[in-house]
């Protein structure tokens, strides 16, 4: 029976330790599971309380089927914060110009001239739609003031540094992710000028290191609404690749999401598409159609500017329970998930990821 690291983490999460089991508290990096052998390393705790347990958790590997060895690594000499994330927020170093994020290949920014009109919901979707299909993808969730992706995609555990610097992202759903909404409460405001957003967005790009678990095909920054701080300082100091802007098809959205388009024109970024979010709602009892908002005003804006149109994505009620729940709805195989497949298909086929 082939050893996988799905059993593996079984396994571990089964041995009850005081303060919980290893998996739940992140303590377990770098796991292989190859054949009938199995090494990762521990850290993220004192380096005794790791050295303690790495009996049980020996054991509890050991008795799976299949395995034939177990190499369990506790890093001598830990540093003190280890476990604890660097404090984030602060003025932005000085750079020269815009830089790569090291460990990805490309940057994709998801934006919108206004709130509300499904942003956020887009970006995770994206962004697991992408992963199913082969992509290596990290979420950046830049909506400092507002992050919303720790709900959208299950995650509420803090990120782990092992120097106080470095900053080790989260996985799930086959994502990548990163959000300063995984360093406070959930209910717990970002009160911050400017530069404190800033310097943020910085330590987010740059002290988190994004390949963890490999090198990224793309990453995705999922920007707040407007056209203010957070998207300036991105497009000034970050090699984007592109953006993508989402809007809802009635007027007023429209109206904001040229004023997105005007910005990302202005500072040199390419717009890759627009998407029409929320296009048409099917009545799950009637099987009746409505444009709710309209319906189009996004694709004929897309083809006066000359710009990529991505397409059409409903308003279902079953994208909103699956974000609310922390399981992107791009995570299923049923049909709400199809459009955000065909999103991503189209994306990759056309080489912008």
């Amino acid at each position: 029976m082939a050893v996988t690291k799905d059993g593996v983490l079984a396994a571990l999460k089964g041995v009850a330790l005081a303060g919980g089991d290893v998996v739940s508290r992140d303590l377990v990096r770098a796991l292989v599971a190859e054949g009938g052998v199995v090494r990762f390393v521990l850290e993220g705790a004192p380096e005794a309380e790791l050295a303690a347990m790495r009996p049980a958790l020996e054991a509890a590997v050991q008795a799976l089927p299949g395995v034939t060895s177990v190499t369990i690594v506790v890093p001598q000499g830990a540093p003190k914060g280890m476990g604890a994330a660097p404090k984030v927020g602060g003025h932005p170093q000085p750079q020269s110009g815009p830089l790569p994020v090291a460990g990805v290949k490309k940057i994709i920014a998801v934006g919108s001239g206004k709130g509300g009109v499904g942003k956020s919901t887009v970006s995770s979707n994206l962004a697991v739609a992408l992963a199913r299909e082969g992509k290596r993808v990290g979420l950046l969730d830049a909506d400092i003031y507002g992050p919303s992706q720790p709900r959208m995609m299950g995650v509420n555990r803090r990120p782990a540094s092992p120097d106080g610097k470095t900053i080790l992202p989260l996985q799930a759903h086959g994502v990548t992710l990163m959000s300063i909404g995984f360093m406070l409460k959930e209910d717990e405001a970002v009160i911050w000028r400017g530069p404190m957003l800033m310097g943020a967005l910085q330590q987010m790009l740059g002290q988190v290191k994004w390949d963890e678990y490999g090198e990224l095909d793309v990453l995705i920054i999922d920007l707040p609404p407007g056209t203010g701080d957070i998207q300036l300082s991105l497009c000034q100091k970050t090699r984007l690749d592109g953006a993508i802007i989402v809007s809802t098809p009635q007027d007023v959205a429209l109206l904001d999401a040229r004023k997105a388009l005007d910005m990302f024109r202005r500072l040199g970024t390419p717009v890759v598409g627009l998407i029409e979010n929320m296009s048409t709602y099917v009545c799950p009892n009637c099987g009746h159609e409505a444009h709710l908002f309209g319906h189009g005003g996004v694709g004929t804006e897309a083809e006066a500017l000359g710009l990529p149109y991505l397409g059409e994505l409903p308003l279902e009620l079953e994208v909103r329970i699956a974000g609310d729940g922390g399981a992107p709805v791009a995570s299923t195989d049923g049909p709400s998930a199809a459009p955000y497949r065909a999103l991503a298909q189209k994306l990759v086929s056309v080489g912008v990821v």
